[in-house]
C-alpha cells in the first residue's frame, strides 16, 4: 500500500459525491421544511475538528441566507460544567463526521431535553447522534479509511447548504452544477499544488487565513496541514490578522490565502498587500486569486459565493496530501491520531 494512497482516492472521489447529494436535494427538503415549520429564533451549531470548520461554514449561511443570530457550541459548557440553558425555540444542529463523540452525544441529548429542535449532520446515518436528534441528514460520502477528513468535510459542507438553502425555500440553484466544476478545479489546479509543494516543503510555520465563507476553508487548510505535514499552522480571519498577528509575519512565514470572488475575496486584498509587503511567500488559492499580491496562486472555478468553501477545499487538500509525502509523511495514518476521536 502506497502513503497517501487513501486520501488521494478520497479527495478524486469529490466531485461524483457532489453530484450524487445535489441529486438528493428534495430529501434534505423535507428535512428543512421540518425546520422551517418550527420558525427557530436562534441557531446553535455543535461540531468539533473538521467538522467544527463545516459548523462556521453553516454559521455564515445561517446568518447571511436565513438572517437568524447563530452561535458555536463550547460541548464543555454542558459536559463539564453542567449548564442547562433553555432552548425554546432554538435549532440546534450537531455536526459530526462518525456520531460517536460522547461530548456532542450529550449536548444533543441535553438541548433536545431543553426544548431545542436538534439536527445531527453525520456521515453514518445509524449513528448514536443520529438517534438523539428529532431530526437527521446523511451526508453521503461513503466509507472513508484515510485518518485526515477530505470528501466527508466537503460532503457536510454541501449537505449543509443545501440543508439551509432550502429552509429558506431555495432548491440548491447555486449547487447545481459543483460535480462538474469540482472536477474541473481538481483537474486544473494540479500543477500549481505540485509547484506550491516545493515552495512550502521546508517551511516549518504556516499562516493560513480568508474572510467571509472562506474562513472555514482557512481554517480548514490550517488543521489539514498541521495533521499531515506536522506544520505549525495558525489560521486567522483576515480581518484579525491586522489586529496584531501580522506582526509575526516575516520572508521565514508561508502564508495560504482563500480569496474567492464576492465581498469575502474582495476584503481579503487590502490584508494581502499588508502581508506580502512583510516579504512573506503568498499562496493564494481561489476563484480571486490573480487579483490579490501573491507569489503563487491557484485559480478555482468559478461559482456562487455561498458555495465557493466546496472547490476551494480541493487544492487545499491536495496541497495537505503532497507536502506530507514530500515531507517524508503518510497522510493516511499520521502518527498519534485515530479516526475517530472521543472528547468529552
Amino acid at each position: 500500500m502506497q502513503p497517501g494512497q487513501h486520501m488521494s482516492a478520497d479527495i478524486a472521489a469529490q466531485p461524483k459525491i457532489y453530484a450524487d447529494l445535489v441529486a438528493r436535494q428534495s430529501e434534505l427538503a423535507g428535512v428543512a421544511a421540518k425546520i422551517a415549520e418550527r420558525r427557530p429564533r436562534f441557531a446553535l451549531l455543535a461540531a468539533r475538528g473538521s467538522s467544527d470548520h463545516a459548523a462556521l461554514y453553516a454559521k455564515y449561511l445561517i446568518e447571511v441566507l436565513l438572517q437568524l443570530p447563530a452561535g458555536l457550541v463550547s460541548p464543555s459548557t454542558t459536559t463539564l460544567y453542567g449548564a442547562r440553558p433553555d432552548l425554546t425555540d432554538v435549532l440546534l444542529v450537531s455536526v459530526s463526521q462518525s456520531g460517536g463523540s460522547p461530548d456532542l452525544l450529550e449536548v444533543t441529548e441535553s438541548a433536545r431535553r431543553q426544548g431545542a429542535l436538534t439536527v445531527a449532520v453525520t456521515n453514518t446515518p445509524d449513528s448514536p447522534l443520529n438517534l438523539a436528534a428529532e431530526l437527521s441528514v446523511d451526508v453521503g460520502a461513503g466509507p472513508e479509511v484515510a485518518v485526515a477528513a477530505t470528501k466527508t468535510y466537503s460532503a457536510t459542507l454541501l449537505a449543509l447548504y443545501l440543508l439551509i438553502d432550502a429552509v429558506r425555500g431555495g432548491k440548491g440553484e447555486q449547487a447545481a452544477k459543483l460535480g462538474e466544476l469540482a472536477q474541473r478545479t481538481l483537474d486544473e489546479s494540479q500543477a500549481a499544488v505540485d509547484e506550491a509543494v516545493q515552495r512550502f516543503r521546508f517551511v516549518n510555520r504556516v499562516l493560513t487565513t480568508g474572510r467571509g465563507y472562506s474562513s472555514a476553508t482557512a481554517a480548514e487548510a490550517a488543521l489539514k496541514l498541521a495533521e499531515t505535514s506536522y506544520l505549525s499552522a495558525r489560521s486567522y480571519s483576515g480581518a484579525d490578522l491586522l489586529h496584531g498577528p501580522v506582526a509575526a509575519v516575516d520572508a521565514e512565514t508561508g502564508v495560504l490565502a482563500v480569496t474567492s470572488s464576492g465581498q469575502g475575496g474582495a476584503a481579503m486584498r487590502e490584508v494581502l498587500d499588508v502581508v506580502h509587503s512583510r516579504g512573506a511567500d503568498v499562496f493564494a488559492v481561489g476563484s480571486a486569486a490573480a487579483k490579490v499580491s501573491a507569489a503563487l496562486r491557484i485559480p478555482v472555478a468559478e461559482s456562487a459565493e455561498e458555495v465557493a468553501p466546496m472547490l476551494e477545499v480541493l487544492p487545499v487538500q491536495r496541497l495537505a496530501l503532497g507536502l506530507s509525502l514530500a515531507r517524508g509523511g503518510d497522510p493516511d495514518s499520521p502518527r498519534g491520531l485515530n479516526k475517530v476521536t472521543k472528547t468529552r
